[in-house]
């Protein structure tokens, strides 16, 4: 469906400022660790949260969740030839392994998370590393571009470089902007990729204040659980606002660790009040996946 068809329904979708926000299978959580206030972890696996999966950009799960709920989806972040064999070592000691992710923000640069390989690299990385796991029965996520023009010529660019030797079972998306851009991003990509369902791995709507933070949440949440053809989506918001790189409002926790309103709709929840607040004078320390690149910044967030 071309995103022109897509914008005038969707912009009718009704507004929840409701008390009780709806549950969804389809949501995922993007881990986010934090040395300094492990305790923060617990939220995300408490009695009232009806998240059903995680990743963390890494091929090895998180001791965080070894006891949880959550299925673990191993990513590929950037070149890797040990993925293949962490993976296959998790399925034989019998982990749930069903789906794997690809190669975050390829036609991304460092400095915004992304992990910076050229299409015929990450093709053959993919024949590696990826394929032989549709062997043991699981679903391959293609490479997670960005929603920048640069992310549609690198996957175009790749698949041409596999030459029909890379096969994707789903397309994972990611969006940083207002709900408008995004409803025309997923119809963009939905209609290059009609044969593949789609997932939304990273999405917010950065920098912005928080009327129209959790409009955006509200909005977007209801499209995609509207839509079967998106069948798992994860808010980039899992740290406290003090740290946030995308705005203190797009933060699922205040600074002293509390679930905001959106933090806790997005776990099935009702309204907390808890309002977030920034760091005054603090430098961005992270960016999406740069939790790779930069872990040592992440280990000491306060």
């Amino acid at each position: 469906m071309h995103s022109h068809l897509l914008l005038p329904a969707l912009l009718l979708l009704p507004f929840v400022h409701g008390q009780n926000a709806p549950s969804s299978s389809k949501r995922g959580l993007v881990y986010v660790p934090n040395t300094k206030h492990m305790s923060d972890d617990n939220i995300w696996t408490s009695g009232s949260s009806d998240l059903t999966w995680y990743y963390n950009y890494e091929s090895k799960p998180s001791p965080a969740f070894s006891n949880s709920k959550l299925q673990f989806v191993p990513m590929l972040w950037g070149g890797s030839t040990t993925f293949l064999a962490d993976v296959t070592a998790q399925i034989e000691n019998g982990a749930n392994i069903t789906y794997v992710l690809a190669m975050n923000e390829p036609d991304g640069g460092g400095a915004t998370g992304g992990s910076a390989i050229p299409a015929e690299t990450a093709a053959e990385t993919w024949q590696r590393e990826i394929e032989p796991l549709k062997r043991m029965g699981v679903k391959l996520g293609a490479p997670a571009v960005t929603g920048a023009p640069s992310g549609k010529v690198w996957l175009q660019n790749f698949f041409n470089a596999c030459k029909g030797k890379c096969s994707a079972d789903f397309i994972p998306v990611h969006w940083y902007g207002n709900f408008e851009g995004l409803a025309s991003h997923v119809g963009e990509v939905r209609a290059a990729y009609q044969n593949l369902t789609m997932w939304v791995t990273e999405y917010a709507n950065n920098n912005v204040d928080l009327k129209e933070s959790q409009t955006f949440y509200n909005q977007s949440s209801q499209f995609f659980d509207r839509i079967d053809y998106i069948t798992h989506y994860s808010y980039f918001g899992s740290f406290r606002s003090s740290v946030s790189n995308v705005g203190p409002n797009a933060a699922m926790l205040t600074e002293k660790g509390k679930l905001t309103d959106l933090g806790s709709w997005y776990l099935g929840g009702p309204a907390t009040g808890n309002k977030p607040h920034g760091a005054a004078g603090r430098t961005t320390i992270f960016t999406g996946s740069t939790i790779i690149i930069l872990l040592a910044s992440i280990w000491s967030l306060v």
